[in-house]
């Protein structure tokens, strides 16, 4: 086969079909080996994770387009392991990258040396696994749906090292890590004979979730609205017209010193003529 017509070739970055990158404590073991797997029986490369067959013996007499069509096919299988091997590379972390690196490694061997660091302390991930299990909670997740998705993802790498979650386990952990807000809904799931499996529980804490969310939206709207309401506004006061005609002081004073000039005068004066 010609190795440019090869659809693993086409591959540039295994980021975007593998988003995962592993760590020797990490707990997504399963997930990435899933999803791995998936990628290279896509692109036809799945017989890289196991040893290399052994080649096929060319005998003296073959033809020369034989012997030119075997070292193709040798060449094009290197290159495609290589390219695997470039695959796990780029989708461990550096930490574990150093620890399984080794000198004209193949991709099987990787493969395998990988898969050995996570399964040759079973224990040991177990019981860090259950011990996050355990002590899963709402409050520490942004939405229902994160929550609910850790709990599945940990019951999946529990079972993944012989530590089996069953699905009735697990819902149970989610209803008890709720929050008390959903007490009443926790409680009605509870008591359903038989218990709704995982993917129901999720749907109903999820619409729950939306639904507490738009009466805290309208409550929060109607404080608003209420405080808004108490709150007098500041208002200028009307200016008030000036009236048409208004004495000075200085005028209301004279007015009224020639009123008791007058007034004394006249007085003086009737007294005179009486005399």
């Amino acid at each position: 086969m010609d190795s440019k017509l090869h659809p693993a070739l086409t591959v540039s970055n295994i980021k975007t079909h593998v988003p995962i990158i592993l760590d020797k404590d990490s707990t997504h073991y399963t997930t990435l080996k899933t999803l791995f797997k998936v990628h290279c029986q896509i692109y036809d490369v799945m017989d890289h994770l196991s040893p290399k067959p052994a080649a096929a013996s060319t005998s003296s007499d073959a033809s020369a387009a034989d012997k030119v069509e075997a070292a193709a096919a040798d060449a094009l299988w290197s290159r495609l392991d290589a390219l695997v091997l470039r695959w796990i590379y780029a989708t461990i972390s550096p930490a574990l990258l150093h620890t399984i690196l080794k000198p004209g490694q193949t991709a099987h061997a990787a493969w395998t040396s990988v898969e050995s660091k996570f399964n040759g302390n079973k224990n040991t991930r177990a019981v860090f696994l259950g011990q996050e299990f355990a002590n899963l909670c709402l409050e520490n997740f942004s939405s229902m749906a994160d929550y609910c998705q850790k709990a599945k993802h940990l019951a999946d790498q529990l079972d993944s090292v012989g530590s089996h979650i069953d699905d009735r386990m697990l819902v149970f952990k989610i209803l008890t890590g709720l929050t008390e807000q959903y007490d009443g809904i926790s409680t009605v799931l509870q008591n359903r004979d038989p218990l709704p499996d995982i993917n129901e529980v999720r749907s109903r804490l999820t619409r729950e979730e939306t639904k507490e969310k738009r009466h805290a939206t309208r409550a929060a709207q109607s404080s608003a609205t209420a405080l808004a309401a108490t709150v007098t506004p500041q208002t200028q006061s009307p200016t008030q017209p000036a009236p048409a005609y208004a004495p000075s002081d200085r005028s209301r004073g004279r007015a009224r010193g020639r009123g008791r000039g007058r007034g004394r005068g006249s007085s003086n004066r009737d007294r005179g003529y009486a005399q």
